[in-house]
């Protein structure tokens, strides 16, 4: 017997198992010995042909999408977090039965129903073990709302909303956005899933998504949902919500079914390594926030400024230069999960670059290759019925999209560390690239924690930056510039201007030090990018702009 040590979709060994005690085994009402292997496996000495039963208890305290959550009035679980795997018989059907539930409490899951009551308590079946830990499911007392797209059940279920919450609103959206993406792949066929479940649980803070074959598990501020009575208001938070649920769906095509060859069959005992999630996760990062502006959700400069802050988020990171979207997501497993100070120095994101590397290859394509991006996911998904890939098989659809090779290109913008071309692509479409005026914090090159209780204390410093040449370090408490003291970072602006030779006095471990402000770094930072639609752009730009959104 084994538990998984990762969840596919989470590209980091969480070690399940720490959370399993008190496991016994009997078999015909006679207790059967257990002996643990390692830290995920168990043998059972079991004999003869009598059903063995197994009883555990799990501590299930995790309010993420990633593991199991117990309480008093909510329960939440992937299988990966409680199902053992029995060695040997994973292609077996398997059947779960949720019985003993709390009054009132509901049952919600994408898994086949064996048999069931009105509130969803009773039996479910997968056709084998994967199927079976690739449904979550979700107890307790919510609030369900279904709709039929192309013919498809779609279920949309909010745990602990606020009481305003506008459920028609959040309903109708999501309707249009899995329209949208089901026409993309599909046009007017059928999607290869029966039905779809979203399990949306709102709370105070955090964020989150984890796609599986046909469901989602979404995680939301409250805040950040939709009011009734304010259909005309749409707010940074929900526009995030949206391209959330945008991304999670878009994954049940593109890493649910289209996926890297090296993750054909998962071993869920270690580490899956490819360096593909620059695809799998970068481009569904780039079509998320598309498919709002297709599905008529957002508008074009909406659109842009989304587009503006992922590109300003990659251009103030140094590790852009220092690890490729490839060697990134090989990394995934020790790296991306496991952020400190130094990421921003050592690592690039594959979401955010990836989806960049995303729009670079599609602005390529439809301003010298009368063609697009559209046409080479389709393509992929057609050559491998909805299968693995590998990146030979992007190449190979990348060149027959655009009728020449891209080999040179994609070499140098998936397997390099060199910025990608955006400014200019972009300009192609009459698309405007300015920088806004740079803040402190990016002229320095520093980011900082501030409140009352801790003051200004750094959390990163950037590598050739400013704050690096002056000495400054992570932790260090800004207390004050030229003798004056510092409640926020941005009190130190009019100081500075008055003094270009500003001293920085710190408190570090205890420790009270003097630096003078270095003048400059080993790189000119440079302000956010602000994209806008150019107001005298050419015919010829207008006409590209026009097809690539869609107005």
């Amino acid at each position: 017997l084994s538990l998984p040590v990762w969840i596919p979709g989470s590209y980091m060994v969480r070690e399940f198992s720490r959370h399993v005690s008190l496991l016994q085994a009997q078999q015909g009402g006679q207790a059967v010995p257990v002996t643990q292997t390692s830290k995920t496996r168990w043998v059972a000495a079991c004999s003869g042909s009598k059903p063995l039963t197994l009883t555990y208890r799990v501590y299930a305290f995790d309010t993420s999408v990633r593991s199991a959550f117990l309480g008093m009035d909510r329960g939440f679980f992937n299988g990966t977090s409680l199902f053992l795997k029995v060695e040997g018989r994973e292609s077996e059907p398997h059947s779960l039965e949720l019985t003993a539930l709390p009054k009132g409490w509901e049952v919600a899951t994408a898994m086949s129903v064996v048999k069931a009551d009105a509130r969803g308590r009773g039996t479910y079946q997968a056709c084998d073990y994967d199927e079976f830990i690739d449904h979550p499911v979700e107890l307790g007392c919510f609030w369900r709302g279904r709709v039929s797209v192309r013919e498809v059940p779609h279920e949309v279920v909010v745990t602990g909303a606020l009481p305003d919450l506008d459920h028609d609103r959040l309903l109708s959206d999501t309707k249009r956005i899995c329209e949208a993406q089901m026409a993309f792949w599909h046009g007017k066929k059928k999607p290869p899933f029966d039905r779809y479940v979203f399990l949306l649980n709102a709370v105070d803070e955090g964020y989150g998504g984890l796609e599986h074959r046909n469901s989602t598990a979404l995680l939301a501020a409250r805040r950040d949902l939709p009011q009734r009575g304010r259909a005309d208001e749409l707010s940074d938070g929900y526009v995030t919500v949206l391209g959330l649920i945008s991304h999670e769906y878009f994954h049940t095509w593109n890493v649910k079914r289209l996926r890297p060859q090296e993750f054909a069959t998962y071993d869920l005992s270690s580490e899956n390594y490819t360096e593909l999630l620059w695809f799998f996760e970068g481009f569904t990062s780039y079509y998320d926030d598309l498919f709002l502006l297709r599905s008529g959700l957002i508008d074009v400069p909406r659109y842009l400024k989304l587009l503006a802050k992922t590109i300003s988020g990659v251009l103030a990171a140094p590790g852009r230069h220092v690890q490729s979207v490839a060697q990134a997501s090989f990394d995934a497993w020790v790296k991306y999960y496991r952020p400190d100070e130094n990421s921003i120095n050592a690592t690039i994101s594959y979401y955010t670059k990836g989806s960049l590397l995303a729009l670079a290859l599609d602005l390529l394509l439809r301003s010298s290759h009368q063609a697009h991006l559209d046409d080479v996911m389709r393509l992929l998904w057609q050559r491998s019925s909805g299968g693995p890939i590998s990146e030979d098989d992007i190449e190979l659809a990348l060149r027959d999209v655009a009728g020449c090779s891209l080999r040179n290109v994609l070499q140098a913008w998936v397997h390099g560390t060199d910025d990608l071309p955006l400014k200019d692509l972009l300009g192609r479409f009459g698309i405007a690239w300015q920088h806004q005026p740079t803040k402190l914090d990016q002229k320095w090159g520093v980011k900082v924690s501030e409140s009352a209780l801790t003051g200004v204390k750094v959390t990163h410093v950037l590598r050739g930056s400013v704050a690096e040449a002056t000495g400054l370090a992570v932790g260090d408490e800004l207390l004050a510039v030229d003798g004056w003291r510092l409640r926020r970072l941005d009190e130190a602006q009019r100081l500075i201007q008055c003094s270009p030779q500003a001293q920085v006095l710190v408190s570090r471990d205890q420790r009270i030090l003097s630096f003078p402000l270095a003048a400059t770094g080993q790189w000119e930072p440079l302000g956010s990018v602000v994209l806008s639609e150019a107001p005298l752009g050419k015919s010829s730009e207008v006409a590209l702009r026009k097809a690539w959104l869609q107005t």
